[in-house]
């Protein structure tokens, strides 16, 4: 299954929402949890020496991108373009791979926030 399918599929798994402000909070929500659940299981992971919790980690990044397919489809973007977009940036702000000297962005950070 590629991006677009997926993207496309996440959508016959949701619940319906009449108002999309309400859709998308709970979407926001849903992946803010969901990284938190991969938080935990790291945590776990590492300093409580429980193994098991390692397929935790790999569910619920599934998760992540499941609510992420979910606010692209609210707010009516390709997740797959929003990758390809993700990966130009990487690719300009550490052409040879990352370095502690190519840390601080050199100008390559995209200012999304206003004036801030």
């Amino acid at each position: 299954m590629n991006l677009k399918e997926y993207q496309e599929f996440c959508k016959t798994t949701a619940k319906r929402f009449k108002d999309k402000k309400e859709e998308l909070c709970n979407w926001g929500l849903g992946i803010a949890g969901e990284a938190g659940d991969i938080a935990s299981c790291i945590k776990k992971l590492i300093f409580h020496k429980n193994i098991a919790v390692k397929d935790g980690i790999k569910e619920n990044i599934g998760d992540v991108f499941w609510y992420a397919a979910m606010i692209c489809n609210n707010l009516g973007w390709d997740l797959e373009e929003i990758l390809n977009e993700n990966a130009q940036k990487l690719k300009a702000r550490y052409p040879a791979g990352f370095t502690e000297k190519n840390a601080q962005r050199n100008g390559t950070m995209i200012k999304w926030s206003g004036n801030n």
